[in-house]
């Protein structure tokens, strides 16, 4: 109970995750965990899992620890083409340490191509095995930006998540 004798009530929070990244020849496709066929891949000094990342830091705005580039500096070689599910499994383990619990997290990638319906629920079944809860609290959606900047024009790729944690009270 709380002082007013009301019921304690659970701390709830969301966080938001975006990254992009350039698509490049000679990288292989890594989205959500999930190698995807393209002869294009994304550049960056991990795996440049821009879906993942997207998540990642949007757990880390959840539980107010900073965001991914103070954890995985692209300045430091540890992180030199890490398996970004591997630094996923991590930020979860932080989560943890506070006490908190993820419940739900949304996400949209943002490509011309490949078209990425095939592989929208390996994306969200990879991420929620990750995260430790049911595939259906894990959403992935695919777009284009319609030809519109360079994304729209196939230079590059977005993902966005928003990621709900709670602690019990």
């Amino acid at each position: 109970m709380a002082a007013d004798g009301s019921p304690p009530v659970p701390d709830v929070r969301s966080g938001i995750g975006w990254d992009s990244h350039r698509l490049v020849a000679g990288r292989r496709l890594i989205l959500g965990g999930i190698a995807i066929e393209s002869d294009l891949g994304l550049e960056g000094h991990s795996d440049a899992d821009v879906l993942t990342h997207a998540v990642i830091d949007a757990l880390l705005g959840a539980i107010g620890r900073g965001d991914i580039g103070e954890h995985f500096p692209d300045t430091d070689e540890r992180w030199r083409g890490a398996d970004s599910i591997a630094l996923l499994r991590h930020v979860v383990g932080l989560v943890a340490e506070d006490g908190f619990t993820v419940t739900a997290v949304d996400a949209t990638v943002i490509l011309e191509r490949p078209k990425l319906a095939p592989h929208k629920r390996a994306m969200a079944e990879r991420l929620a095995e990750t995260l430790a809860i049911a595939p259906e609290r894990v959403n992935v959606k695919a777009t284009t930006a319609e030809r519109l900047d360079a994304v729209g024009r196939g230079e590059g790729a977005v993902a966005q998540a928003i990621a709900t944690v709670v602690r019990p009270a």
